[in-house]
Order: structure tokens, then sequence, then C-alpha cells
């Protein structure tokens, strides 16, 4: 490879072109359909080239259709071609780094040597189009459709309700069939008829590159698994197949040879494209190192030439690329780059051979490769470590020497390099004519790589033990491990550390003798990996003690020491010492002596990686039928055209004609004048939209709620890091996106005030927000009368809570097109399409009637495609009607997450007294506020926490909020807005007092609970009747349920026995009030008795849809004519349309759903009295009345059969509170932080469900994303506030690998709640509160593991005074079991011996 990771570049230049498709007449589906591209310009000749050169045309297929593509511009990627220039839309833009699954496609390729076709995922957003050339690509829409006919992928992704918003599940699918496809091809014996070859353990983790944040992944793993051969089928969750006797023939059938994945005709026209030509840009596929080579001196002589080496382009996931180069060398067919060869001695890795292949040979195991058990073992330990890096789909094309190139000349923090670097790896390096082999220590310290250098292959030595040993009477042995600390323990998430160890040792009477060892390190923040010799130096030759190792990690702390400026520097040199530690302490027992039997142990393949991640999880739910099909858990609606890919979102849309794209160009500085903006590359760039061409009239307002506006643009003055300042408006998504990347906005900030980016520097220039005394809490109780009463008090305590990004699978996205007489249509993925329509009007200065605003379905919200989706829509529409053009924008994931706000972080100060019982008497706080730079809902957030801190008796409870005005993006609501940080406020309160009294918290907690008097007294009308108060019976059923006191005996015990792992149990109650708001309806009965319904609500994935087809169906079945048992299928609820459906407002707050069903409940009860008359009268004429008769005679006699409404909730019940309980277990493991969830029981009174199956979903998914809050999302900023964790690379969300195990959750019906709709209750927002009983939990295992810490230091008592930051990551979680607890331990040991 030359230098980059599949990629080079030289010089920096942008051109780009479109394609031009002429398409034969469509024959039917999955019949070979031909696509020939038209040439808009004269190709490029190159007479440098080798006659074997020539142009030629790009042949692939997609689904079975074949195209042929004579002039590509080779920067187009396969998922814009697709998305762009065919019909197929599943495959998702989700972060365009390979991350998160949204894109994958299948690619198949077909070897005529072997006469096999070898099939695989690979990222389309990375994937180059001219890299497919005689490929064939499957999406979810190849497998099946609603036409011809579902696959049996898409009927399970529905039927185990594993698909919410849908925009993720098309990936999903995707990951899966790849694995089954692949499962065929291995020599397992047949399975059982409608079964595949497939694992459990398999099927699970071919998802594991997928993110999805609606449903927390564990439906996902139960579809998966229904296809496996091994899987108990009494195992998989709650589905639509079977309520009782779970039986493969329930489940649709899957047929293994259902689909061909490459067609006939691609076999007979495989070919190697020699040269594509756009314009002047070309692209090269040489077959030698020869034509290689004299292509790179050509193109190295040619001034100003940029020219990208390729070969699976996914470097551009990590490195953002705006450069367009002149000329792209594929390298993938140069023979001597892609091939793997073995010889006695090594095993040599070609520079394109991809990281899977290098997975599968290290891991075959051949009789006549004459690999001892040794080099064998090592070799799959190195593919065991290899299978964490990145996600399938990038390993699947990611070269082995793109990645050592890049980790050479871009310092990439590679696990490749530092794995090769212990086993003594070497490179072969091509530089002109001269060939020469480097070791891969001498490789990473060169300087970097010029252009015309390539590295041809990696040898990676076998490796035996040497004859003579470290005695004559010893055994010579060879150990091998590696190590990486990581936020997901599958990968696809760079290492804090990573570390690979070899050593060649001798086992004899005397101990365990080190012959030689190799010490490798890399991802800690210094250029390469290391080799820690001086720690080497120090082991070798000298026989293993206590002593020994004790002195070898003090040696490898001051070794592995990060540069300045790396992110937790003391954790990942504490890392390392936890690694070489385990590595040698196995080796000895404590009193120094051999620990033989442990040593060939550490030799054996870990077969734990083979287990499932997930464990059989219970969903108990009680369906209720006396308001049939309301009640029931039936299948959400449109899940199986989500799988398929044929649901529509807003980007999905084809483009109208002449329509433009948008990208914003956002401030870096927080507080600055911006003097002038200039684009760098202005290609295709039609205008740049700013503040200044808002109409005449027209307002600089982008969003707004009740509280205030907020501007579209910046206007001479930004107001934080982030702010919007201008639209940059180009002919192509790419082109807009590189000139607003590229743009260089000039700042001044002279004679201005410092910028306000604390909280604290906001109370110091009093800068707040006014809170509206209609949404201020009230304070309860006496405080100091509650202090007086208190037998001790804790003053002045401190928490810091952070932000949290939304990360919706679909980003910001809008479509406006202007309409006739000066009107404009906005298609918006967004929550309030009521309040973008104001926005717009006001700010184009036109009519709320000439702006319509529709919005079909949004793909993931979580209340960040409310007020933020906004701006959004209003920038495309102001553009729109400044140019006359249609104007769109599908915002890339830097700038969304740069742009979004988040949630709200605090500052919270307490004082609390409390009897020596531990109830607690009085509780002031002190909450600090980050609101941002506008108020958004802000002023919300005090009542949103109290009423869910409330949750506690508390005594006298009083507070002081401050909303802070700062010079940071406005903060926004995220589902359970200041709920989830009050409920978790409450528990630390609750944790502190414990600690103090040395309780047992949930003791304490208990001791706290609201009798239903005091719960009338802290939450007022909230708190309904006493029957409604079911929290006391919720906490008893789960501690049952759950098996608590047995567990945390169980946990008592283990962590009694084990040193470096400790276990936590804690289990929270959580009460969360919500508010039922306005909502209209519309029902029309349609001539053939079909139903269309408009509510206001936004389907966001909750199953607001669902549940209204129920309700509808229910309420229409009043008429008791023949015929309307299958009223349900009739019913279709349509898109939100501004102009149709009036007064929609915010779906939002998790009562929407609800709200829009008593809507269309209300409608119904009017046509349901219109009809029952008719009925009636016919009923006089005729025996039968039939549903479809009925609805003729009703056209006949002018009954009006459409009814709109305006829900309204009474003052008494518009409020009411939601109750849940939760137990978690998790274990950490002391040596890395790393905390695993093992089991999670939820018990969640749903009132009477209209639709467990919903309900279950909206419950699991809360939670999961609560966790993601509390344990693993870091939402950073720079010193200005503008946030750098701004992709899938710095942000991790909760995988399928960091979930609960087991996650059981039971749903309470408990149907007291008579003032609700139908008896029901929310369900979308507060169990994200349950996720605080994980951050509990880890707390409690912490506390093990300082009490441990205290006895190894010879310190009396314990050490529970703690606080555990938000989230509870690895370094948090390390830090507070002691960065030094090795050294400590082995100190203890020396001391007593």
């Amino acid at each position: 490879m030359f230098g980059g990771q599949d990629s080079q570049k030289w010089t920096t230049f942008v051109r780009s072109a479109s394609l031009t498709l002429t398409p034969t007449p469509r024959l039917s589906f999955r019949t070979q359909i031909c696509f020939t591209a038209t040439t808009d310009s004269s190709t490029m000749e190159d007479t440098q080239l080798t006659s074997t050169q020539h142009n030629q045309s790009l042949v692939f297929a997609v689904n079975g259709e074949r195209f042929e593509l004579s002039n590509v511009d080779p920067s187009t990627t396969l998922l814009h071609f697709l998305r762009s220039h065919t019909r197929f839309k599943s495959v998702k833009l989700g972060c365009g780094e390979g991350g998160c699954g949204a894109c994958n496609v299948l690619l198949s390729k077909y070897d005529s040597k072997l006469k096999q076709v070898e099939d695989y995922t690979v990222s389309s957003c990375l994937t180059l189009l001219c890299s497919v050339n005689a490929c064939a690509i499957t999406t979810t829409e190849g497998l099946g459709n609603i036409k011809d006919g579902f696959h049996s992928i898409h009927q399970r992704f529905a039927g185990f309700h594993a698909s919410q918003c849908g925009f993720c599940t098309p990936g999903m699918c995707v990951s899966l069939f790849s694995a089954l496809v692949n499962s065929e091809k291995t020599h397992r014996h047949e399975p059982a008829l409608g079964f595949s070859k497939l694992t459990a353990s398999e099927a699970e983790k071919s998802i594991s590159g997928n993110l999805c944040r609606c449903t927390g992944y564990r439906p996902i793993a139960d579809v998966c698994k229904s296809f496996a051969a091994d899987v108990d089928m009494e195992d998989l969750g709650l589905n639509s197949f079977w309520k009782k006797g779970a039986k493969l023939d329930k489940l649709p059938f899957y047929d293994s040879k259902q689909i061909t994945t490459y067609p006939e005709f691609l076999k007979n026209e495989y070919k190697t494209t020699g040269v594509l030509s756009h314009q002047n840009n070309s692209w090269y596929s040489p077959l030698s190192i020869e034509e290689l080579m004299s292509l790179v001196e050509y193109s190295s002589t040619d001034n100003g030439v940029m020219v990208k080496l390729v070969a699976g382009n996914t470097g551009i996931g990590y490195y953002k690329e705006t450069e367009q180069y002149d000329k792209y060398i594929d390298l993938r067919f140069i023979p001597e780059l892609s091939t793997i060869k073995k010889d006695g001695s090594h095993i040599e890795v070609g520079a394109t051979v991809s990281i899977s292949k290098l997975i599968l040979a290290l891991k075959e195991e051949k009789n006549d490769d004459g690999l001892c058990l040794e080099t064998n073992m090592v070799f799959k330990r190195i593919a065991s470590h290899l299978e964490k890096i990145g996600t399938e789909s990038i390993r699947n094309v990611a070269s082995i020497g793109g990645n050592l190139v890049m980790a050479q000349r871009k310092n990439f923090p590679s696990d490749i390099a530092t794995v090769l670097l212990a086993v003594k790896a070497k490179v072969s390096i091509l530089t002109g004519v001269k060939r020469e082999i480097l070791t891969l220590e001498e490789f990473l310290e060169n300087p970097a790589l010029d252009s015309r250098s390539v590295l041809l292959s990696v040898f990676i030595p076998w490796l035996k033990p040497t004859k003579n040993g470290y005695s004559e009477k010893s055994n010579t042995e060879i150990i091998f491990q590696t190590y990486r600390a990581s936020p997901r323990p599958l990968g696809n998430a760079l290492a804090y550390l990573n570390a690979a160890f070899l050593a060649e040792i001798s086992v004899c009477d005397s101990g365990v003798g080190i012959n030689s060892i190799r010490l490798a390190f890399g991802s800690f923040g210094v250029k390469h990996a290391i080799s820690a010799s001086t720690v080497e130096n120090f082991l070798v030759g000298k026989t293993l003690s206590v002593d020994l190792i004790y002195e070898a990690v003090k040696l490898i702390r001051v070794s592995v020491s990060p540069e300045s400026g790396t992110t937790h520097p003391a954790y990942r040199s504490s890392l390392a010492v936890s690694f070489l530690f385990d590595f040698l302490w196995p080796l000895v027992k404590a009193d120094g002596t051999c620990n033989s039997p442990g040593i060939r142990s550490r030799m054996t393949f870990d077969h734990t990686e083979t287990t499932t991640l997930l464990s059989s999880a219970k969903q108990v739910i009680e369906s209720s039928h006396e308001h049939y099909p309301v009640g029931e858990p039936i299948v959400k609606s449109s899940a199986a055209i989500q799988a398929s890919g044929e649901a529509v979102f807003v980007d999905d849309i084809p483009s109208p004609l002449n329509c433009l794209h948008g990208a914003f160009i956002y401030s870096t500085k927080p507080l600055a004048r911006v003097k002038g903006v200039k684009l760098k590359s202005e290609k295709d760039v039609n205008s740049v939209i700013t503040f200044q061409d808002i109409p005449k009239g027209g307002d600089n307002i982008g969003a707004k709620t009740l509280f205030g506006p907020e501007p579209l643009f910046a206007d001479e003055l930004t107001q934080c890091a982030g702010q919007l300042i201008a639209f940059t408006v180009a002919d192509t998504q790419k082109n807009a996106d590189v000139a607003a990347d590229t743009a260089m906005v000039d700042y001044d900030i002279e004679d201005l005030d410092p910028p306000i980016l604390t909280v604290e520097q906001a109370v110091k220039k009093s800068s707040f927000f006014e809170v509206p005394s209609i949404v201020s809490p009230s304070q309860v109780g006496d405080f100091s009368k509650g202090m007086a009463e208190s037998d001790h008090q804790i003053h002045s305590a401190e928490i810091q809570l952070p932000s949290q990004y939304y990360f919706y699978m679909e980003t910001q996205t809008a479509l406006a097109v202007p309409d006739e007489d000066n009107c404009i249509v906005v298609y918006s993925s967004i929550q309030v399409p009521e309040y973008a329509q104001s926005v717009i009007a006001r700010c184009l200065n036109i009519p709320e009637h000439n702006v319509r605003v529709i919005t079909r379905r949004v793909g993931g919200g979580f209340g960040g495609k409310a007020l933020k989706a906004m701006p959004v829509a209003t920038a495309c529409a102001l553009a729109a009607y400044r140019l006359g053009r249609p104007v769109r924008t599908y915002m890339n994931r830097k700038t969304d997450m740069i742009m979004a706000g988040g949630r709200h972080p605090m500052k919270i100060n307490y004082t609390i007294g409390f009897k020596s019982n531990g109830k607690i008497t009085a509780l002031h706080l002190d909450i600090l506020i980050n609101a941002g730079m506008s108020t958004d809902v802000s002023p919300m957030l005090p009542w949103n926490v109290m009423a869910a801190l409330k949750k506690y008796n508390f005594g006298a409870l009083s507070f002081d909020f401050k909303v802070c005005k700062t010079n940071h993006s406005s903060k926004s609501a995220m589902r359970a807005p200041g709920e989830v940080q009050g409920s978790f406020i409450a528990e630390a309160v609750i944790e502190h007092v414990a600690s103090h009294l040395s309780l047992d918290p949930g003791f304490v907690r208990e001791v706290n609970f609201h009798s239903f008097n005091s719960l009338k007294l802290f939450y007022g009308v909230g708190a309904g009747e006493p029957l409604e108060y079911t929290l006391p019976t919720l906490w008893d059923k789960l501690m049952k349920s759950s098996n608590f006191d047995n567990r945390v005996e169980k946990v008592n015990k283990f962590n009694k026995n084990n040193i470096w792992r400790k276990k936590g149990v804690s289990r929270i109650p959580i009460l969360h009030e919500v508010l039922l708001r306005s909502t209209p309806g519309k029902v029309s009965i349609l001539r053939d008795g079909s139903v269309v319904v408009e509510v206001g609500g936004i389907e966001l994935g909750q199953g607001l849809w669902t549940k209204v087809k129920q309700m509808t169906a229910y309420c229409l079945k009043a008429v008791q004519c023949d015929g309307t048992d299958g009223l349900l299928e009739k019913v279709r609820v349509i898109q939100a349309d501004t102009l149709s459906m009036v007064q929609g407002g915010f779906t939002s707050g998790s009562t929407t759903s609800e709200a829009s069903c008593e809507a269309v409940r209300l409608c119904c009860n009017v046509l349901v009295e219109r009809l029952v008359s008719l009925k009636e009268k016919l009923k006089e004429q005729m025996d039968s009345v039939t549903w479809e008769l009925l609805i003729t005679q009703a056209n006949i006699h002018a009954v009006n059969l459409s009814a709109s409404s305006f829900f309204v909730p009474e003052f008494t019940s518009m409020r009411y509170i939601n109750y849940g309980a939760a137990v978690s277990e998790v274990e950490v493991n002391l040596l890395t932080g790393e905390t695993k969830i093992l089991q999670t029981d939820i018990i969640y009174d749903c009132g009477q469900s209209l639709n467990p199956a919903v309900d279950l979903g909206q419950i699991e998914g809360a939670f999961v994303q609560g966790i993601g809050f509390f344990m693993l999302e870091e939402y950073l900023t720079n010193s200005d506030g503008l946030v750098i964790a701004d992709g899938t690379w710095t942000y991790k969300i909760p995988t399928i690998d960091t979930i609960p195990k087991q996650l059981n959750v039971q749903i309470l019906n408990s149907g007291y709640h008579k003032n609700r709709v139908l008896s029901s209750k929310a369900s979308g927002e507060p169990p994200l509160l349950l996720a605080a009983s994980v951050h509990c939990a880890t707390r409690s295992a912490i506390k093990e593991a300082r009490n441990q810490l205290c006895s190894w230091k010879g310190l009396d008592g314990s050490d529970s005074m703690f606080q555990l930051d938000v989230p509870a990551t690895m370094p948090v979680v390390k830090t507070l079991c002691g960065l030094d607890n090795v050294e400590t331990y082995l100190r203890s040991l020396l001391s007593s011996s």
C-alpha cells in the first residue's frame, strides 16, 4: 500500500459530476434490466497508459437488475448512486463513517477460477461505485416486498416487534441476511427444514455493528436467533406468531435458496475494468506492480495531478475528505497485493487483503500446514482480536496494508499494528525498483511513506519454543495474549489502550523463568504502537515472583505514558499496568512458586466468546379483550414495509425537477462578530443564504415556543459555537456539504465581553432566563423546621450532570417546494409541523395558509425533531422561496451533532437533614441549568425536575432554580427532559444518606416512600385516587419476581470470593408525572368501507398509528353490524398535513398517542351515532346488514361520513403519575473499569395498555437509552463550547453488547385509572428513569472494590463516601476502584510475606 489507509492524497482540488442514466423499460421485479449511461462530456484519453488499459464501462447488478455505466464520477459512493439513481431507497445515510450499519448492503463477487460466489456486507456510504464492477448488490428490497411477498426476515422483524421508527431496520435485515447466506456455505450438518446453519451466537453478532436508538435490541436479537439451528424456541421473546407453544412451523418459513445473490448474466460479463473516465477524472485498475508504478510515476511527474489509491476506501470514515481527485487507482487486482501465502516460517499477507480474509486465514486449521500448537493458538488469538476492529462491514473491505499505512502516516490508533508488533511481524516495502524487508517497529518509526513507496505485504512469523530452555530440566513454552479496553466489548470502538504480549517461558521446580518477552502497546495517545523495551529487558532472564511483577508494573506505568492532550492519561497508564499484571500473575502463586497448570490454559482458545450475548428474557404482559382490538399486542403499523425498505422517509422522496441541496455553515466561536464568509470550494454552488436574504417584513426566526423565538441565522454577532451562520445551496448534497465544510468565516472579537461558557459565569453575570410563575414548581413544607428535626445533616454536596445527544438514526432533513400563488410545501421530519408552519410563515412574511408542512414519519425523534427541526425546514423554505426552485437538505451527522444542543447539563448543590433510621426530614437544592443561548423549552425544566425528584417523601422540600443563559447551543427537550435528572438526584441523595449512616440504600428508599397522603401533598391533583398509587404493589412484586434477596446473597458471596471482579445490585422506584395535551382528530369512511384517519400526533416509531388504528376499529365496532370484526385491516392513518389538520401541537411528553386515540374516539362516536339510526332502518328491511352495505347506503342517503374532533382534557385529570421499579445487577472489572450489566428486571404500570407489544418496546427502548445517559455517552465540547464528540467514532450509544444480558419486563395492567383513555397510561419516557438502577448497582460494586482497597492498605472501616459521575464510563469507574489497585495489592502481599 502507498501512504494512506485505503487512500492517498497529494494535493487539494475539488471536482464532481453527475451521472446521467437512461433506463430501458422495466420488465418485472428481479428481471434483468439494462441501464446505459450516456456521456455528458468527452472522456480524457491518457496516452501514457499501457496498451492493456482502455476505457471501459462499469457493469453490475442491483437486486437482480443490470446496470451498465460508461461515464462515472469516480468519487461517487455506492450509497449515493443507489439513493439518487435507482428506486432502491432502503440504504440509509446514518453516519457516513461505516459505524452504524444503516447503509449496509450485501456485495456478491464471482470467483471464475473457483466457480463460487463470495458474499459479504459492505458499508455503501464508504464503498466507491467504481469498485463494484462485476459485482451484485442486494439491498433489503431485493429480499421481498409488499406486492410480491415479504421475506421471512421482514415478516419476523414485524412479528417480533423489532422495528419502531424503522430507519435502521433495512440495514439490520441485510446484516442478518448476509450471515444466513454465509452460514449455508459452512460444512455443518443440515438443519431442520426452516432453520439455517447459523448458531444463536453468530445470529446475534450478525447485527453487532448495527445501531438502533429505539428498540433496545432485545427483540432484534430474537429475530436473529429465530433462524439459528441451535436456538431453544421457548427462549424467544414476545411475538405475534404464538402466545403459547413455540414451534418452528408457526414462524414464517425460511428458504435458504429463495434468493440468488449473484445473477447468471454477470458471470458471463466478468472482466477487469481497465479505465473508467468521467470528464477530467479517471479510475484505473492496474493488474501488476509494474503497471501500478508506471501510473504512479506518471502522476507524480504531472504537476498538480491528485491521485487516490483505493483498496477498501474505509479510511474516509475516520479521516473525512473534502478533496476531489484526478486519478483513482484501484489496487485490489494486483495479485501480489491481494493474496495470502504460507511457507515453513511465516504467513505472508498481501497489503490489500481484507481484515476479514486474514481472520479466516488465521483461523484455518490444516494438517499439512505444519503449524505447531503454539502457532495455531497465537494465530487464533490474533484473529479473535481482529474481530473486534470496526464493524463486520468495515472488516470485509478494510485492508491490512491500508490500516498499517494509516497508522504510520497519520498516527491512526491501530489495533493491527500493536498485535503484529508483539509477534515480531515484518513488512515488505517497494520504493521505485528497490524492495526491502523492515521489521514492523522500523516501519512505524520511519518517516511517513512518500508517494513513490508501496507497502507490498506483511509477514507474520510462525512461533515455536526454542529447544534450549531455561535449564535442562525445564519445559519451554510460548504464551501469547492480546488486550483492548474499549467502550464496547465486541469492538466497533477505538480502544483506550490496546496491547499484545508474547513470552517464551521455562517452567521448572524453582519457578517460571522469562526467556524472552515482547510487550506491545498502542492507542494511548502516542504516534504509533510501541514495544516497552525497558520492561522487556528488565524481565528477561529472571524468575517470576510477586516482587518481580511489582517492579515490572511500576516500570510499565512509566513506559506507557500518553502525550500531553490525550484524554484520560492516568487511566490509560493504569490499563497498561492491569494488562501486564493479568498476563504475568496467572503464572505465579502468591507465594512466588510456579503456577504451571495455568500456563497451558492461557494458550487455550477462549470459548466463552462463542456464547450468546443475551440470555433468555421474560416479557410478561396482560392482553385485555374488553375493548378488542384495543389492548391486543398487534404488530406495529408499517413494520413490514420498514423492514423491506418501502417505508418512505423525507429524504426518500424523489427530488423534484431542478432541485437544489443545502448545507449549513455554523460558527466555531461562542461570541464573535461575523465579518464575512468565504467559500473555499464554489463548485456548483448556486447561492449562500444568510439573514440578509430574509424577505422584507419577514423575521429572522428559526424556531419558537411559548417562551420565545430563536433566530434562524446569526446576524452580525454569533451567540454560540454551532450557531447557524449561512446555508450554502448547490447542485448536489455532496457539493453543498463540501462548500459548507471548507467555508472560511472571518471573525472579530475586539471589544466584546468574554463569552459565558459555564453556569458559574452565568451566575456571576446574572445571566438568566425567567421562569414564568405558571410553570414554577411549588415548595413543600418548612425547610428550617425539617432541619431542626433531623439527627444528622449533610451540607453543600454537589452533583454534576452532563448533556446527551439524541442520536436519532435519521438526521435532520427537509424538502421545500415552491407552489403556485406564493405558496410553499415543506416536507419535514419534525415532531411539531404546526409550529414549523408558523415559523416559516413569519420568516417569509406570508400567511400561514400559504405554508403547507407535511410529515409522514420521523426516523427517531426523542425531542430532537421538535424545535431543532424547525430551522432546518425554515432554511430550506427560505432558500426555495428566494431561488424559486425546490431545495432540500439531509444534514450530515457531524453538523447535526454540533447543532443539536441535546439534554440540559446541570449543577446541583444540596443540603439534607435526616434521622438515624434514614428518614429524610428536609432537603434543599440549588440547581443551575445550562440552557444555552435561547430559551427553547428550558423554563419548563424546573417543573420537570421536581416532578420526578419528589418520588420520595423528603419531609420539607425547598429549592432554588436558575435557568442560565450561556454562550452554548440552546439545549432542548430530550426524552424525559428534566425528569431523568430529577429522578437521579433523588437517588443520589438516598445513596448519600445510606452511606453516611452505613445503611442499605434499599432500606433508606423504603423508609422514605410516600404514603398516599404525602403523595397528595407533594403532587396535588396529579396523585389521583388512592387505588392509582400502585408503587408499593410494584415494589413488592419486583422483590419477588426478581428473587431479590437471594440475588443479594449471591452477590455478597461472589464479592467475597473474587478479587478483580465485583458485583452490585440495586432496586429503585420511579414516579413520572405527565400532562395530557389538547389534540385534534379526523376520521373519514370511504365508499368501499375503508377508513382514513388523521391525527395531530406524529409517528416517530412509538406506535402512535398502531394504537390509533386499534382505537378506530374498536369504536366503529359499536355500530354492531356484520363484518366489523375485520375493521382493523380497513383503517389507514395518513401523514400529518398542517392545512388539513390544524392545531396538531407537539408530539412529546409520552401522552400524544393516548390523546390522539381519545380524539379519534370522539370522532368515531359521532360517526357511530350517524350510522346506527340508518342501520336500524335497514334492519327493518333485511335480516343482515354488513359494514360495506351500511356504508354504501350511507352514501346514498347523504350521511356525512367524516367527523372531526378536538380533544381537550379535563383539568382534574390532565396530569397523572406513572409508576415503575427496576432491579439491576452488574459486574465491574477492577482492572479495566468495564461494567457488564448482567440482568435487569422491570415492572411498569401501563394502566390498561392500549397495545402491550408497543408499550413493551417503548419500555425496553427508553431503558436502554437511559443506560446510554448513565453509563456510556459523553457529549463533549472544546473550550469554546463546540461539540467535539461529533460522530460514531467519538460518541458511543448502547449496542447489543452493552445492554443487559438478561432484560425481564413485566407490564402491570392495573386498570385502576378510569379517568385515563380506556384506563391506559404513558410508556414512552418514564422507563428511561429506571436506568439509574444500573448506575446505582455500579456504585454498589465500586463500594466493594474500595472497601477491598482499604483492606489492602491496612485501613480500618469502609470507603463508601464517593460520588460516581454520570456517565459512569470505564475511566470513571476504574478511577474510583483505584488507578493503583494492582500496585496496592502487590504491596499488600509483599508486606505480609
